[in-house]
């Protein structure tokens, strides 16, 4: 594994679906309330060197309609209805006037937004990837990021899933980027 150097003004932090109606559905293996501080503290320390916060919601509109409907062997639905606040960003990002904010319909974060055309345009060329979940919006998010060019780093220990993290992590992850630690990015971060 090889040093992690990073230059900050060419790097942007990535929380995928640190939302209401989401921290609290994931945790495997990492608690929900971990993923949401070292992913906090990664924002934080990624403003304070230049980086750019990207910060990603998931919802679809009052009817519905919007949502994918795809023939499917599992589906998966919420325990209840959706609340009001269920797609909002959770306070502990610290949301700030610079900062990208996304919002996506489906699990990835480029198709049918313009996640791609901000991060270009802020020379953006690496990502840091964190959120819930592994196996979704940040898997998603990051296979389409690798598609398309960007050098890819994972914060395994700012990120949970609810089934399948561990397959990301050992299988798919290494092959679309490095996987380090909070504190290790931190330390490249400056």
């Amino acid at each position: 594994m090889s040093e992690l150097v990073l230059e900050a003004r060419a790097t942007a932090i990535i929380a995928i679906d640190l939302q209401k109606g989401i921290v609290t559905m994931a945790g495997n293996p990492h608690p929900a309330a971990m993923v949401v501080a070292n992913s906090a503290r990664l924002l934080r320390a990624g403003r304070a060197a230049g980086a750019q916060a990207v910060l990603v919601h998931v919802g679809r509109s009052a009817d519905g309609r919007d949502a994918l409907r795809m023939p499917v062997d599992e589906t998966w639905t919420p325990g209840a209805p959706p609340g009001a606040d269920w797609s909002d960003l959770i306070p502990e990002l610290e949301r700030q006037p610079g900062d990208v904010v996304i919002f996506k319909r489906q699990w990835g974060a480029f198709y049918g937004t313009d996640l791609d055309l901000q991060l270009r345009r802020r020379g953006i060329t690496t990502v840091v990837m964190c959120g819930i979940a592994t196996e979704f919006g940040v898997e998603s998010t990051a296979r389409d990021a690798y598609e398309r060019g960007y050098a890819l780093v994972f914060a395994e220990d700012a990120m949970t899933g609810r089934r399948a993290h561990e397959n990301s992590v050992r299988n798919i992850f290494p092959r679309l980027g490095r996987i380090r630690g909070t504190e290790e990015i931190l330390t490249a971060l400056g």
